[in-house]
C-alpha cells in the first residue's frame, strides 16, 4: 500500500499525489497544485517547521526519548551533563569524552568580572531574576565576539560549553541580586548540580549539599533538557535562522520561556494549591472545575494525551526530597487532587493527566527556591536542548524562517487629507 495522499483542486479538477514521509507531507508539493494558497495554522499546532533527530515525543502513548534513549532510563542512570553531551553530539560519551566534557564545563563557570559587577549593578534592586537572565544571556555576546562565527562547528561547540557552564552562575547571580545578597563564586571541585545549589543558598557558613537535593536537581534538569519543538525551542530556531550569534538566539528562547503560558505553569500549580487551601476543599474544587468555575493547573498538555512520563519520575523524586525537608503541606492536597481527577470520568474522557509541572514546583519550593526562580531553573535545564536544535538547524543549512499570512485587512483605499477625515 502506497503511503501517500491525493489532493484535488475542485476549481480545475487537477489532482496531485503527495508521498507521506516520516509522518508528514512536503508543503512544497502542495504549492505545485495550489500556488498562492497557504495553510492557515495559528499556533503551528499541525505544522512541522523542522526535521530533527534530537527528541522523539509520542504524546498519544506518553513516550519521550532523547536521541532514542527513554527518559526513564536517563533520569534513573544518567547525569545532566552526560545528557547535555548526548543532546549536542548524538551519542552518550565514553569515559574519556565524559571526563573531558565535564572538565570543560566546570572550568567555564566564571563570569568576566567586569560583566558580573557592571551588568547586575545596572538593574533595579528587586528586578525579577528571569528578566535579568534574559538580558544577561544576550549580554554575553558582547564579551564573546568570536561567537558570531557560526560557520565553524568547533566554535559553535565552544559557545555551547560557555552557555551551559555559565547558566547556573548567571541564574544565581540574578537571584542574589534580587534579594540583596552578595554573589557566591563557583567552586570547581563540585559537580554541576551541587555547585548551583551552593551558589544559590550559601550564606556565611559553608553550604553542605544534601545528596537527595543534588539528585533531585539532576533529575529535574534532565527532565527539562529538551521537549521537541515547543515555543522556546522554536524561538531559538527561528531567531537562529537569521544567523545571529547563539547568545542572542538563546536569550530569545529565554524570553519565550518567561511567558506564563510556557515557563510559569509550575508556579500556577502552587497558586492553585494555595487557593484550595486544605485537603477537605479538594472535592468542591473538582466540582468547580467540572462546572467551569475553576481551572485545574498542571493537568493536560498541548502534546501529551496520556500520562506525562516526566510527571511519574518527578513524583518519585518529590518523596525523596520530602524525606529530608518534611512534607510540604501542599503535597497532601496535590495527591488528593491527582487521585480525585484520575478516578473521575470527566477528566479521564478528556485525557487530562498530570504533567511535569504538577509536582516540580512542590519540589523546588521544598528545596528553598522562591517561586520567581522556577522559570530560571527551567531555563538552566533547557539550555542544552535549545543549543542542540540551534546547532542542528545550522548543520541543515535551514532557510531563514519566513511564514506567510492570510490578509484580512481593508482592501485598497485612497489617502484622505487631514481636514476631510
Amino acid at each position: 500500500m502506497t503511503e501517500s495522499i491525493t489532493i484535488i483542486d475542485n476549481r480545475t479538477g487537477e489532482s496531485l499525489e503527495i508521498p507521506i514521509a516520516n509522518g508528514g507531507v512536503d508543503a512544497a508539493d502542495w504549492r505545485k497544485l495550489l500556488p498562492g494558497i497557504w495553510f492557515h495554522d495559528p499556533g503551528l499546532a499541525t505544522t512541522s517547521g523542522a526535521e530533527s533527530a534530537i527528541t522523539e515525543l509520542d504524546g498519544e502513548n506518553g513516550i519521550l526519548r532523547y536521541r532514542g534513549y527513554p527518559i526513564e532510563q536517563l533520569a534513573e542512570k544518567s547525569t545532566f551533563l552526560e545528557v547535555s553531551y548526548l543532546l549536542l553530539n548524538g551519542e552518550l560519551p565514553n569515559q574519556q569524552q565524559s571526563d573531558e566534557w565535564v572538565n570543560e564545563i566546570t572550568h567555564h563557570t566564571y563570569l568576566h568580572d567586569k560583566f558580573r559587577r557592571k551588568m547586575y549593578d545596572s538593574y533595579h534592586y528587586d528586578a525579577h531574576p528571569m528578566g535579568l537572565l534574559c538580558s544577561n544571556v544576550a549580554g554575553l555576546s558582547t564579551f564573546y565576539p568570536d561567537s558570531k562565527d557560526i560557520d565553524d562547528p568547533a566554535n559553535r561547540m565552544k559557545q555551547a560549553v560557555r552557555l551551559i557552564a555559565k547558566m547556573p552562575t548567571l541564574a544565581t547571580s540574578a537571584y542574589r541580586h534580587s534579594v540583596g545578597q552578595p554573589f557566591v563564586f563557583p567552586d570547581n571541585t563540585l559537580d554541576y548540580a551541587s555547585n548551583f545549589l551552593r551558589m544559590m543558598f550559601e550564606l556565611g557558613n559553608p553550604y553542605e549539599v544534601d545528596p537527595a537535593f543534588q539528585r533531585a536537581m539532576e533529575v529535574l534538569l534532565i527532565l527539562h533538557a529538551d521537549h521537541e519543538q515547543n515555543c522556546s525551542t522554536t524561538t531559538a530556531r527561528v531567531v537562529g535562522s537569521s544567523h545571529t550569534d547563539p547568545y542572542t538566539a538563546m536569550s530569545a528562547a529565554c524570553a519565550a520561556l518567561y511567558g506564563p503560558r510556557h515557563g510559569g505553569a509550575n508556579e500556577a500549580v502552587l497558586n492553585m494549591l494555595d487557593s484550595i487551601g486544605s485537603y477537605e476543599n479538594v472535592e468542591p474544587f473538582i466540582e468547580g472545575v467540572k462546572a467551569g468555575n475553576e481551572r485545574l493547573m498542571g493537568f493536560g498538555h498541548r502534546v501529551y494525551k496520556n500520562y506525562d512520563p516526566r510527571a511519574r519520575i518527578i513524583k518519585e523524586a518529590a518523596h525523596d526530597v520530602f524525606a529530608v525537608t518534611g512534607t510540604n503541606p501542599l503535597l497532601d492536597i496535590a495527591l488528593k487532587l491527582e487521585e480525585a481527577a484520575l478516578s473521575d470520568e470527566y477528566f479521564i474522557s478528556r485525557k487530562l493527566y498530570p504533567n511535569v509541572d504538577f509536582y516540580s514546583g512542590l519540589i523546588y519550593e521544598s528545596m528553598g527556591f522562591p517561586r520567581n526562580m522556577f522559570t530560571v531553573l527551567f531555563a538552566i535545564g533547557r539550555m542544552p536542548g535549545w543549543l542542540s536544535h540551534w546547532n542542528e538547524m545550522l548543520d541543515q543549512d535551514s532557510r531563514i524562517a519566513r511564514p506567510r499570512q492570510l490578509y484580512i485587512g481593508e482592501p485598497e483605499r485612497d489617502y484622505i487629507a487631514m481636514g476631510d477625515r
